[in-house]
């Protein structure tokens, strides 16, 4: 799995449709990325009311599919074993594409049985339609209770960690995922520019002769088992975020931001695992 993926939240609009956004500008940026050399691009049916994916098709024509890694997400109303078969053929045909590399449970929803919903993503599994299994927003305990009542693997949890949004190491569930070969997939990296203007990441950043976010995104994509996803609506700031990859920071500086980054949340205030 790509540590860097572009990210479609917002795109095309928030929960629903925006009848004013610039739907070519969204195209063109997912197309940028891809040129850029990313690959991994992750969407939901909840974004823009499934407008999100469409916009992804439209900017995936021509490419080799086999050579992307496409990820969405079924809503908690979906979570039933029948109505998680539609969401996803929904979400296919959206895509204009057979298959998905990665569908995630984009919440948890205790009015679904777990069991029911884990035996609705192991059917689509069996019927070719996507390759692997994952989750979003689980704390440890539920993790593992999804874990035992799946036939396949759960590759991904994806959830809201940064510099700032600390949770998943609070809760031990990094820790968890590192020794399970789970890959925790963060989102909000840059907690929306919110981190950036902070001492020890100047620090940083002028150590290494990289940009804050650069530097903030390296931090997390430098640990075991963690990449990150962002949406990115301009060419400058796509090559701006590429600028973080491909460079280590040193171990000692790796612990003194995860030690010393001020203003830590230790449950997310965006959306805390339940």
């Amino acid at each position: 799995m790509p540590v860097f993926g572009i990210g479609t939240w917002m795109l095309g609009g928030n929960a629903q449709v925006d009848p004013n956004n610039d739907d070519a500008r969204d195209i063109a940026a997912i197309k940028a990325g891809l040129e850029h050399g990313l690959t991994h691009i992750d969407t939901a049916e909840m974004y823009a009311a499934g407008h999100a994916e469409e916009l992804v098709a439209e900017a995936i024509k021509g490419h080799d599919r086999d050579q992307l890694f496409i990820a969405s997400k079924a809503w908690p109303s979906h979570f039933s074993c029948d109505a998680i078969q539609i969401a996803a053929e929904s979400s296919l045909k959206r895509l204009k594409t057979d298959y998905l590399d990665l569908y995630m449970l984009h919440k948890p929803n205790d009015d679904i049985p777990l069991e029911e919903t884990m035996r609705g993503l192991d059917k689509l599994v069996e019927r070719g339609l996507i390759k692997y299994i994952g989750v979003s927003n689980f704390a440890v305990a539920r993790l593992q209770k999804a874990q035992a009542l799946s036939g396949n693997k759960i590759v991904v949890n994806q959830v809201h960690y940064n510099l700032i949004s600390r949770e998943p190491e609070t809760s031990g569930l990094l820790e968890y995922c590192q020794q399970n070969e789970i890959i925790l997939s963060a989102w909000r990296p840059l907690q929306k520019g919110g981190l950036l203007d902070v001492g020890i990441l100047i620090e940083m950043s002028e150590k290494y002769g990289k940009s804050p976010a650069q530097v903030a995104i390296n931090w997390l994509v430098s640990q075991p088992n963690v990449v990150t996803i962002s949406t990115m609506r301009s060419v400058k700031h796509l090559k701006e975020n590429l600028g973080a990859l491909d460079w280590q920071m040193d171990t000692n500086d790796i612990e003194k931001l995860r030690c010393e980054f001020p203003g830590q949340c230790a449950v997310s205030p965006d959306v805390p695992l339940s």
